[in-house]
């Protein structure tokens, strides 16, 4: 996602205040500072670890949402994806064709090795050296701008890509979308199918819970992690079959009290905001559920765990801020990531481009969960 013109971008139970964050030794980019996540490597653009913008036309990019498929291949999703031509923000909106604009774009890797960086095997090509744009969009400011990946899962082998249609982008973490969808894939992310009937539309008060989701994928289920449209929403949960992903009237809240089918309205908030993108995650070395997702307010990506995907959730712990890295946003966590030792991407605005970043946990007290 990028704005201006059309857009500004620029633990379970209570975390442990007293104990500092442990990093790992720096790496090739960024050292960090105390409490605060390290860059390992640039992943996209002119100069990064996999050289995007001479092999695949990606000049400039953002989010890199992370899911495993079926093989253990990571998938990563890209936002608003530039090549050569783009001259930074808004220049797109005037010429979306020399700035071949692309509202998404997806890479594959093999490369479990994260302590050097995430090496990309390739992207999804419409040509050779050219990532394609996955889900076409109108780019008309006020009608729909672009459609935006949010979340991504795997069942039994095919991939599912949850996304936003942005009517128009505001002030700094605010916009407008048209409604929520899902599109699917049966050939390694190649191409999509889009399903209007699975998609969410938004309210005439541009409220909808779940209009921004990330997808979760435990106990036979998969999870819905929604929010509204920008980063000042709360949070809410429904979850689904695992084989009936696309099946809207197969869904069920979270009411605060038990799982329910229903509207979405009837579902009730799992953490006040402000919850920007969200990334969530079952780890299975920690026995508990982790989300990270960017507050607008603190200027930082933050991590949460929870015994339940319905809650309660521990007090958010900062693993990256914007007085280390300015302009940051998304925070989405890798597959990879085990226990205390988490590996994420990272956007920053002024760069316009996505990091792997890494973090080790504090030490959390688990007895008020």
């Amino acid at each position: 996602m990028i704005c201006q013109q059309v857009r500004a971008r620029a633990a379970v139970g209570a975390l442990v205040s007293a104990v500092t964050v442990g990093m790992a030794a720096p790496g090739p980019a960024d050292a960090a500072q105390p409490g605060q996540a390290r860059r390992v490597a640039v992943l996209t653009g002119a100069d990064s670890l996999n050289a995007t913008e001479a092999r695949y036309q990606v000049k400039s990019t953002d989010l890199g949402i992370l899911w495993a498929d079926q093989r253990g291949q990571i998938l990563a999703a890209f936002g608003d994806t530039f090549g050569p031509g783009w001259a930074g923000p808004g220049s797109e909106v005037n010429d979306p064709t020399g700035s071949d604009w692309r509202s998404n774009t997806l890479a594959r890797s093999s490369d479990h090795n994260l302590a050097d960086g995430m090496a990309f095997t390739d992207f999804v090509t419409d040509r050779p050296g050219h990532a394609k744009e996955l889900l076409a969009s109108f780019k008309q400011d006020n009608d729909e701008i672009t459609k935006i990946p949010t979340g991504g899962v795997n069942v039994g082998g095919r991939n599912y890509l949850a996304y936003m249609s942005v009517r128009h982008f505001g002030p700094s973490g605010q916009w407008l979308t048209n409604y929520g969808g899902v599109a699917y894939s049966d050939d390694d992310g190649q191409t999509w199918v889009d399903v209007p009937s699975a998609g969410r539309p938004n309210t005439t008060s541009f409220n909808d819970n779940f209009q921004m989701i990330a997808f979760a994928r435990s106990d036979g289920f998969v999870y819905a992690f929604g929010t509204p449209n920008g980063r000042f929403g709360q949070a809410c949960v429904a979850r689904v079959p695992e084989q009936r992903v696309l099946d809207l009237p197969a869904y069920e809240y979270w009411t605060g009290t038990a799982w329910q089918r229903g509207a979405s309205a009837i579902a009730a908030p799992i953490m006040t905001g402000p919850v920007g993108e969200l990334s969530v995650r079952y780890d299975q070395t920690l026995h508990s559920w982790e989300m990270m997702y960017f507050d607008e307010g603190r200027k930082a990506i933050v991590v949460r765990l929870a015994r339940q995907p319905t809650g309660p959730w521990s007090k958010p712990v900062s693993v990256a801020t914007s007085q280390q890295y300015p302009t940051l946003y998304g925070g989405f966590l890798h597959p990879d990531s085990r226990g205390s030792d988490i590996y994420f991407t990272m956007s920053q605005y002024d760069r316009y481009n996505v990091s792997l970043m890494h973090v080790t946990l504090p030490t959390i007290d688990k007895t008020n969960a």
